[in-house]
């Protein structure tokens, strides 16, 4: 497994951002079709299919990382995190995931496409 990051500037407040990565409501309307969740478990649906998450850690307006059930022998996540520059006060949404060694550059594209949809959805185009 290849671990990558990719950076996304978004135009959009931390707060209005986090509840778009870290609520099964903001992540119904751009990551997933439908998503529903009980405590710390995450239900994440496309079209016929089904994936299971654990909220592994989330702070508020920062980040929320996931680990998906069927992995869970292995030390692999997902993270999507808020970063503000101190100087420019740009925010950027930083995404850290792991795919096959030779899968790596398909994860990525299917990064951009989720983040472009989110970003369309929330006026930051």
């Amino acid at each position: 497994m290849t671990k990558f990051e990719i950076e996304f500037v978004v135009h959009a407040s931390p707060s209005l951002l986090f509840n778009y990565i870290a609520t099964p409501s903001g992540l119904s309307e751009w990551y997933a079709d439908n998503v529903n969740s009980r405590g710390e478990k995450f239900i994440f649906i496309w079209d016929e299919s089904e994936e299971e998450a654990l909220l592994l850690k989330k702070k508020t307006d920062e980040f929320v990382r996931f680990k998906w059930m069927y992995s869970e022998d292995d030390d692999t996540y997902f993270e999507m995190r808020i970063v503000v520059d101190e100087l420019t006060k740009d925010v950027s949404l930083f995404v850290i995931d792991f795919a096959e060694d030779d899968e790596v550059d398909e994860a990525k594209m299917l990064w951009e496409n989720q983040i472009d949809d989110l970003k369309k959805i929330i006026g930051s185009v």
